[in-house]
């Protein structure tokens, strides 16, 4: 398979792995609601990345795709709730997310924000389900990192540092630290959780790590770009929406071609940072390559 069938095949299996997690309780008329929105954020789109990640940096271990799903769907739970609570009017106020309303559009803010508390207090419960991994010290490890990248170091801190740069004169450095918060903490969750699944000595998670850092500020760089540039019908969600926000990002400070430039050194840092797994990160390197000529 090529690298998109493998993508497609991996969101397919996520897909699925949420549509059971999320089964509406016959018992639970009252959340019906509830429930219905975290099923309109969690599925119905997306590429799967992050899982996709997490699941084949597994696979350098020797982690079948069956013992790396739960904490896969986890983050991608995570992700979901993120996206909810940034797509919300009090953050950056967006309409259309993956080509159709965004949640509080379709249920209301109350709703919206339940949703996606419910999305994220959900992953930890499948963290720790003994399914995703009969060790507990595992299983403790995996939620430890997922509090410490979804939470005020990470994914929210960095969402706090993007709301407070609006309409501010921020240099490269700041930008890449809160971006590397926002976006990336993510992204080095999902490449060190497939590292604690199969065992991994410090060596490779210092390995996975340097790849998903590199890897991370790359994406945001593509994302950027494909704001300044991309079509929003492509894209499913509103574009040059940065620079009417004010938002800072290293595309505004750097220029379109000292970007590009530096993307494609990530990306050569990524493919690097993987030499010591061989030929078994292969898969791991081409995903460099792909996000970077993404063009949605």
């Amino acid at each position: 398979m090529d690298l998109t069938e493998k993508l497609e095949r991996i969101a397919s299996l996520i897909e699925g792995r949420l549509d059971a997690l999320l089964a509406p309780e016959p018992t639970a008329s009252g959340q019906a609601r509830l429930i219905e929105a975290m099923r309109y954020a969690a599925l119905g789109g997306g590429k799967r990345l992050r899982p996709f990640l997490l699941i084949e940096s597994a696979r350098l271990f020797g982690v079948a795709e069956e013992e790396a799903l739960n904490a896969a769907a986890a983050l991608e739970c995570v992700h979901c709730y993120s996206l909810v609570h940034d797509d919300l009017p009090c953050m950056d106020d967006d309409k259309m997310r993956r080509g159709r309303p965004t949640a509080h559009i379709a249920f209301g803010e109350a709703t919206a924000i339940l949703a996606g508390d419910a999305l994220l207090t959900l992953a930890f419960d499948i963290l720790s389900d003994p399914r995703t991994h009969p060790e507990p010290g595992v299983r403790v490890a995996l939620i430890g990192l997922l509090a410490k990248a979804a939470g005020v170091g990470g994914m929210a801190g960095g969402q706090a540092l993007d709301l407070a740069a609006e309409g501010q004169s921020l240099g490269p450095m700041e930008v890449a630290r809160m971006q590397a918060m926002k976006t990336g903490a993510l992204f080095n969750f999902a490449c060190d959780a497939g590292a604690v699944l199969g065992g991994a000595d410090a060596r490779a998670r210092e390995a996975l790590a340097a790849y998903a850092s590199a890897f991370g500020q790359a994406f945001q760089l593509a994302d950027d770009l494909l704001d300044a540039e991309g079509d929003a019908a492509a894209m499913g969600k509103a574009a040059a929406k940065d620079a009417g926000r004010g938002k800072a990002t290293l595309v505004a400070l750097l220029g379109t071609d000292a970007a590009r430039a530096r993307l494609e050194a990530l990306v050569d840092d990524a493919e690097a940072a993987l030499a010591p797994f061989g030929a078994r990160a292969l898969t791991l390197k081409q995903a460099a390559r792909f996000i970077a000529s993404r063009r949605a």
